[in-house]
């Protein structure tokens, strides 16, 4: 198809010059003026045929028409229709309907049609709201893909903050990018819940009883299909839900606009600012006659937005779950200072997100996200992968796998002996920085890629980050003037040293996977499930059963949400006799391991 277009948009202006009744024409058609978006089967003629790189996510919005549209808009032709080359003659040409061929001019209008690209790339793009720490150079947002789908959208600029919008039942307790894409986001949910078994078995044997009838939980976490599943669960079992997003790129625009309609207060999309991020927090917990009880966090930033500007909120707050590793540090730090108030439960930690959601996660969404953003070829590249925790294990045996030479930098003895054992080569950063290809971090630490490290890299050098805060890259330390900044494609920068040399920052060095690609589903149905249940736990827990410190989960909720999860692979677990159990000190039942044993 893409071979016809280029055809036709050389044969524009004499396409006048022959019978269109007889001829399979393949102009594309001209938009209409009421039209604001590319139907999902739909090609968009200039981003096909351009040089400027076209984002790799669905734009939606104005789709930007050709500058000199066909004079005899036509509808696309049907499946029978035929273009060919002849060789003999090594030009294009139609075929007609009648079996004769027209032939298409060649190198004229090729020409023309490379002035008309330079033109278009001219072309002024608006810039949203950003702050000035999201600010990139000028040269960056001059081009279709950039400022494009930098926030996904392109056919209106003006921040979600600025709109007035309601959904079908006229609420506007909501802030999102556009209420029209709902029914796009349902579907996406839909296909989502297929690969949540336990979630959707949850919600089906809990229904009944309702056991978060009157909690009134506020959450801060990526706002995906998988976690409107979440959310539309947790409705289910009597709560009550406003939420944000914890990462400003990760947002699924449609899915916001599917919970909004569905009547969840939700405050996130793609490419929020950080004075936007923190806006959408407090418009979270900030809402008159409304007291959240339970929290929900991943990262932290919710849980410190509350004890920052609303610290009297802890008087009816009941317990937080916290999923991330920066954010259960935090609450350990709070913990250990005396200022942690309320229980909270570390489901990071909690074996069904640490040996699943963390490893196998990872294991297949670093390929997807390098892939998705470079289009890089793995083998034979120079790897280094900072840390070797749960996620750096997943990371490197993707990386092997597909033929990778991987480094290791770790400070923990422990995980640095895994690493050898696993077959990677223990370094220090300093050692490899100057000769490798890419750099990912997965520590959840700070200052881990410094400028120094970053003034080493070769040219061309991929930089990306894991873990869940943008911390672990100096990236604050790019925002000099001697620097150009070039937007590339959606969460794709160029960063160019005075000498010509540039590396490759992905997501402006936050969480690659989910910025820049998607995380499989199946794995994130444990974690959710996880987070229910931890929900639960807290919010019916009897008073003085949890004091006010961080908890693990039970082991006995562990082996509870994987048993869950099973029957999708159609396994038969073995069970114990008496004899058997009575031998091992064990219930038949479980929980079968104690709590320090390690997975």
């Amino acid at each position: 198809m893409s071979v016809q277009v280029v055809a036709a948009k050389m044969a524009e202006v004499e396409l006048n010059d022959i019978p269109t009744k007889e001829l399979v024409p393949v102009s594309p058609v001209t938009p209409k003026a009421e039209d604001k978006g590319l139907n999902k089967n739909e090609t968009n003629p200039v981003a096909a045929t351009s040089s400027v790189a076209p984002a790799p996510e669905t734009v939606r919005g104005d789709p930007s028409p050709s500058p000199t549209p066909c004079p005899n808009p036509v509808k696309m032709p049907q499946a029978s229709a035929m273009k060919r080359t002849d060789p003999q003659q090594n030009g294009e040409a139609f075929l007609n309907r009648d079996g004769t061929v027209a032939e298409a001019p060649r190198m004229k209008k090729q020409i023309q049609f490379a002035d008309q690209k330079q033109e278009f790339n001219k072309r002024p793009t608006k810039i949203g709201r950003r702050s000035l720490s999201r600010s990139i150079s000028q040269s960056s947002t001059d081009s279709y893909s950039s400022a494009a789908s930098y926030t996904d959208s392109s056919d209106d600029e003006t921040s979600p903050r600025d709109k007035q919008q309601k959904n079908s039942k006229g609420n506007s307790d909501f802030c999102i990018k556009n209420i029209k894409q709902a029914d796009f986001g349902r579907r996406e949910i839909e296909i989502a819940e297929q690969e949540m078994p336990a979630l959707m078995a949850l919600r089906k044997r809990a229904q009944g009883e309702k056991p978060l009838a009157g909690a009134k939980v506020v959450g801060c976490t990526h706002i995906t299909a998988q976690t409107a599943v979440l959310m539309e669960t947790l409705s289910a079992l009597g709560a009550q839900c406003r939420w944000a997003a914890c990462n400003i790129y990760s947002t699924q625009n449609e899915v916001a606009a599917a919970l909004a309609e569905g009547g969840f207060s939700v405050f996130a999309w793609k490419g929020e600012s950080e004075d936007d991020f923190w806006w959408c927090i407090d418009r979270c917990v900030n809402l008159e006659g409304w007291q959240p009880n339970m929290i929900l966090d991943d990262g932290g930033d919710l849980t410190h937005w509350i004890y920052k500007k609303y610290p009297n909120m802890f008087k009816k707050i009941k317990g937080i779950v916290e999923e991330s590793v920066t954010g259960v540090h935090r609450l350990y730090q709070l913990s250990k200072a005396g200022k942690l108030c309320v229980p909270a439960m570390n489901v990071n930690d909690s074996v069904t997100k640490q040996k699943f959601d963390n490893l196998y996660c990872c294991r297949e969404s670093i390929l997807d996200g390098l892939k998705r953003t470079t289009d890089v070829m793995f083998g034979g590249k120079q790897v280094v992968v900072c840390g070797y925790g749960e996620v750096g294990k997943g990371c490197c045996a993707a990386l092997k796998a597909m033929g990778s030479i991987v480094y290791v930098t770790e400070i923990d003895p422990i995980c640095a002996l895994q690493a050898c054992m696993d077959g990677f080569r223990l370094v220090k950063l300093n050692e490899v920085i100057r000769q490798v290809d890419i750099v990912i971090t997965c520590t959840g630490n700070k200052n881990v890629v410094v400028r120094e490290y970053l003034d080493r890299m070769k040219n061309g050098c991929i930089v990306c980050n894991m873990g869940h805060s943008n911390t672990e890259i100096d990236v604050a330390s790019l925002r000099t003037p001697e620097l150009t900044w070039e937007r590339v494609r959606s969460q794709v920068d160029h960063v160019i040293w005075p000498d010509g040399k540039r590396i490759v920052l992905l997501a402006e060095g936050r969480l690659l996977n989910l910025s820049c690609s998607t995380v499989p589903t199946f794995v994130l149905s444990i974690t959710a499930t996880t987070q229910a249940l931890a929900l639960i736990e807290l919010y019916n827990a009897p008073e003085g059963r949890y004091k006010q410190d961080v908890y693990l989960l039970p082991k006995k909720m562990d082996e509870y949400v994987a048993s869950l999860h099973l029957p999708t692979f159609d396994a038969h677990l073995t069970e114990l006799s008496d004899e058997q159990a009575k031998y091992l000190g064990l219930n038949k039942n479980g929980p079968f391991k104690p709590n320090y044993y390690r997975y």
